[in-house]
């Protein structure tokens, strides 16, 4: 069997982000809330749908036998579905750029590749509960990080960069802005 050795993939890319300057903890958090109040709508929307027309609590004739799914009592656990899957896809489709993050001129970057992955995407939305679930502490390791992470970004491996601030190094905005964007 062949030898495996351990290959810091990561490196070159975290060396790339060097002296990208991080979002502010107000910036974060004004971003967040502007996605979770833009998102209700269209959760609910997908909610009513997919209680309507989905798989809970149906039933279906199938050769001679009658197969039932039954979800749980209220349809909350759809809404919080619903909720973490389109946050999900609208980071990953933006690449780390929903609403409200444009709005505050920040962006989520993936510290291992150029582009966010969807599971990256999935595991930040995961560590914001993770965050809640601490009492808040997992966001407030926003001040004690030498990068300016909370728990979701240890957990998807990724930073929040503020794009308005020019990086350290003397690259300018469109440096910046190049440096985060992906084609």
């Amino acid at each position: 069997m062949a030898r495996r050795y351990f290959h810091a993939h990561e490196t070159a890319r975290e060396e790339e982000l060097e002296g990208l300057p991080l979002a502010s903890f107000g910036r974060r958090a004004l971003g967040y809330w502007i996605d979770m109040i833009l998102m209700l709508p269209l959760t609910f929307v997908i909610t009513v749908l997919w209680a309507r027309f989905g798989i809970v609590n149906r039933e279906w004739k199938w050769h001679g036998s009658t197969v039932r799914i039954n979800g749980p009592e209220g349809s909350e656990w759809i809404f919080i579905v619903a909720a973490l899957f389109c946050i999900a896809l609208v980071n990953y489709f933006s690449n780390g750029k929903s609403v409200g993050k444009w709005i505050t001129r920040i962006r989520v970057v993936s510290l291992t590749h150029e582009r966010l992955g969807l599971w990256q995407c999935v595991e930040r939305i995961l560590g914001y509960g993770a965050s809640m679930a601490e009492g808040g502490l997992g966001f407030l390791q926003y001040y004690w990080s030498p990068n300016r992470m909370c728990a979701q970004d240890r957990l998807a491996e990724t930073i929040v960069v503020d794009e308005r601030k020019k990086a350290a190094g003397g690259r300018g905005d469109s440096d910046l802005v190049e440096a985060t964007r992906t084609e």
